[in-house]
């Protein structure tokens, strides 16, 4: 479930600190979460692919690591990035 080069576009310039931003953390978590969206959509219609959900799994895994570490550095980032994006603690 890739996500398209205009979609990544917008996320990068709306979450990044100039348009060519695309390493920052906040950056990597908005385009994993924009994966992880399109992979539960996929997941609902295709209810036993169990390659996908392996690799949904993983990458839930690695969003909340970066979610972890961008809490330890900046807790108002965190907060910003968590409303704007719509995820749980």
């Amino acid at each position: 479930m890739a996500v398209s080069k205009e979609r990544v576009h917008e996320l990068v310039v709306q979450y990044g600190k100039n348009e060519n931003d695309t390493g920052s953390i906040e950056v990597q978590i908005a385009l994993m979460t924009e994966q992880i969206n399109a992979l539960t959509e996929h997941l609902k219609v295709h209810i036993h692919d169990n390659h996908s959900r392996r690799g949904l799994l993983v990458l839930v895994g690695k969003r909340r690591g970066l979610l972890d570490y961008l809490r330890s550095c900046s807790e108002q980032r965190y907060v910003d990035l968590i409303k704007a994006l719509g995820i749980r603690k």
